[in-house]
């Protein structure tokens, strides 16, 4: 019942917060050695400023370059620690992404799983609201650019999850229809709930244990672990579709 398999990238492939988190600091206390200021005050400002910005994305924002952007989250960080410095904000925003690339790594077991989806004749494509500004190279550096069929970013296609039209833009593209498909994520809001929209199968990978929303649709299955997804996958794979 499922020919086709697609993943969110960041945190549910690979562990982007703790990749984030590290390179947040890192950048920070460079900075700090310079400034004298408070490292971790730094770094947890920007933390602030990149969730709000990733929770608040819109289509509209995709126009904007995402290094741009970044620049601009890092200047409203060292603001909060009493430095006004355009300047050191671009060159911490360009540190902070070559730290970020030594902390990209697949969560364990990830690649066999994509090994053993595409054994199974199933197709596979990764679907993610980041940019392909910097996702192209993140992917090819997790070792993911051959281990799946397709990749669709956000800004190449000005759609955004949990619109249920970039999920069906995805099966599409991979010629497979969306009942027959599944989406595999971490998000409730952006993956769960836009596959369900899409009438797909949905798999919730619950890394933070978080409670399903009041009222919301329950997806086809729940996991904690990347461990248990290709169960969960099968499951789902094999379990009665109602309407």
């Amino acid at each position: 019942m499922i020919d086709l398999v697609l993943f969110d990238l960041d945190d549910t492939l690979h562990d982007d917060t703790q990749a984030c988190l590290l390179a947040g600091m890192e950048a920070a206390e460079e900075v700090a050695r310079e400034f004298k200021i408070d490292a971790r005050m730094l770094a947890d400002a920007y933390a602030r400023e990149a969730a709000i910005f990733w929770h608040g994305l819109t289509p509209e924002r995709l126009q904007t370059k995402l290094a741009r952007l970044r620049e601009q989250m890092w200047e409203r960080a060292l603001a909060e620690v009493g430095i006004a410095d355009v300047g050191l904000a671009q060159r911490t925003a360009a540190r902070y992404y070559e730290h970020r690339k030594k902390y990209f790594a697949l969560f364990p077991g990830a690649l066999e799983l994509l090994e053993e989806q595409r054994a199974r004749g199933r197709r596979l494509g990764i679907l993610t609201n980041g940019f392909a500004e910097t996702h192209v190279e993140k992917i090819a550096l997790l070792g993911l650019a051959e281990a799946v069929d397709a990749t669709f970013f956000a800004d190449d296609t000005g759609l955004l999850k949990p619109d249920p039209a970039f999920f069906q833009h995805a099966c599409e593209a991979l010629d497979v229809p969306a009942e027959r498909a599944a989406m595999v994520g971490d998000r409730y809001e952006r993956d769960i709930a836009g596959a369900l929209d899409a009438g797909m199968v949905a798999i919730w990978l619950n890394l933070r244990r978080e409670a399903l929303p009041d009222g919301a649709q329950a997806p086809h299955a729940t996991v904690t672990a990347f461990s248990g997804v290709g169960r969960a996958l099968e499951s789902a794979s094999l379990r009665p579709r109602n309407g």
